[in-house]
This record gives C-alpha cells, sequence and structure tokens, in this order.
C-alpha cells in the first residue's frame, strides 16, 4: 500500500500540497481531479523523485519510500503528459535503454522483455520505427509499456488522455483498468472528467486547501448529488 500523510509542499512561499493524506493499496486506482495549480502533477512529481517535500510522509508496505535504490525493479513508473519519449530512438530502444543502463539486463534480455511488451500493446509491427512516426495513441502506449517494463509497484500517469479522442481515451482507460488488475498502485492526474465514467477507482477532487472532497467513482456515477464539490466541478459550475 501506498500511504502519503501529511504532504506540504510550498513553492515561493506558496503552499501547492496542502496537509495531502491519501493511501492507495495494490490494484486500486486513484483519480486526482481538480484546476491548474492545486498540486496534481506535483504529488506525481514528487513520488518520481522529481521533487521533494516540505514536511510529511510516504511510504509504501509501512516502509519509507526510498527511490534512491535500484536493483532489480523500480518503485515507482511515470508515464508523462508529453510523454518524454527518445524521438531519436526506435520503439524497441526507448524500452531496452532503461532495462539495460538502469536495473542492468543484457540486451538479449531487455529485447525479450521490449517484444513481449511491444506485442501486448500493439506495437510490434513499430518496433524498429522511430518515435516521431507514431500516432498520439501510438506514443501513449509506448510510453506505457516502457514504465511497466521497469516492474514498479506504483504507475504515476499526468494528464493520460489530454490529447486522445473519445475511442482512445476509452482505450487508455481500458489498459489502465488491466493494469490495476494486474495489482498495480496507479495514481492519475487529470482534467478529463469522462474518465470518471470509464474508471472504478477513487476519486480525489483537489481545491487551493487540499483535498476538498473524496468518493468513489461508483457511487459518484450512482448519486452525484451526495457529492457536490465533486458533481460541481464535473458540471463545470465551480471550482473547488
Amino acid at each position: 500500500m501506498l500511504a502519503i500523510k501529511n504532504v506540504y509542499k510550498l513553492y515561493a512561499g506558496k503552499t501547492i500540497l496542502h496537509n495531502m493524506s491519501l493511501s492507495v493499496d495494490r490494484g486500486e486506482i486513484a483519480l486526482l481531479l481538480g484546476p491548474s495549480g492545486v498540486g496534481k502533477s506535483t504529488l506525481l512529481r514528487i513520488l518520481n523523485n522529481l521533487e521533494t517535500i516540505d514536511s510529511g510522509i510516504i511510504t509504501v508496505d509501512g516502509k519509507p519510500l526510498d527511490l534512491t535504490k535500484v536493483n532489480t525493479t523500480h518503485t515507482v513508473g511515470m508515464v508523462f503528459q508529453q510523454f518524454n519519449l527518445f524521438e531519436h530512438l526506435t520503439v524497441i530502444q526507448n524500452i531496452t535503454l532503461a532495462l539495460e543502463k538502469v536495473i542492468h539486463k543484457t540486451h538479449e534480455q531487455a529485447l525479450a522483455i521490449a517484444h513481449k511488451l511491444l506485442t501486448h500493446y500493439g506495437l510490434d509491427q513499430k518496433a524498429d520505427s522511430f518515435v516521431s512516426r507514431l500516432s498520439g495513441g501510438q506514443k501513449q502506449r509506448l510510453a506505457i509499456a516502457r514504465a511497466v517494463a521497469l516492474k514498479p509497484t506504483i504507475i504515476c500517469m499526468d494528464e493520460p488522455t489530454s490529447a486522445l479522442d473519445p475511442l482512445l481515451t476509452t482505450h487508455v482507460a481500458n489498459t489502465i483498468t488491466e493494469l490495476a488488475h494486474e495489482k498495480y498502485i496507479i495514481l492519475i492526474a487529470s482534467h478529463d472528467t469522462a474518465l470518471l465514467d470509464k474508471l472504478n477507482c477513487t476519486i480525489y477532487l483537489l481545491g487551493e486547501n487540499g483535498i476538498v472532497q473524496t468518493a468513489l467513482s461508483q457511487d459518484f456515477r450512482g448519486n452525484p448529488e451526495k457529492f457536490p464539490l465533486i458533481h460541481s466541478f464535473v458540471s463545470g459550475s465551480i471550482q473547488p
């Protein structure tokens, strides 16, 4: 289980994360909703050791999260909003590079893992293509495959459907559900309220003062009026 307790993050004296506390178990999806500037992406960056916290504690299975240790796996994998793929490398090299350089797989081992993932995500025919030749949806799938290749415990996704049409959004939602079934801990930062209809998840609505309302997506879909702040945000009537 990932447990985030009383986490604060400040930038230039402004509080970005205010007493952030939530927990996500293996096989669960946490959907962080809210307007820009409330810390959704910041929290994901903290989990990936791209930002530090000013106070609070983050644990995984009861132990403090230590992102400095790299053995056979990574603790946290990240799928960035802009994918952050290596455009000058081929599709398969985008996966094998991390496997070889980060967790020290042999080239043959890395190729075997990469081919299996590319087949799974429908990219096997693109293995030797350069990333620049891929569509947005294909880049998204490659970014997910690259994150999964390192066998993390936690997968973070920043705006995973921001540039996708409704059909591709459904495909990504199905992939996220599949990852949850594989017992990954998943955190998603998003403005895309359409994901509420496509995922069984816990919704965390963030505002300027931290988490302002929480709901299971199934409960929200069944009775949105029971969660007025989330309902107002989804309908576009107010900001939290």
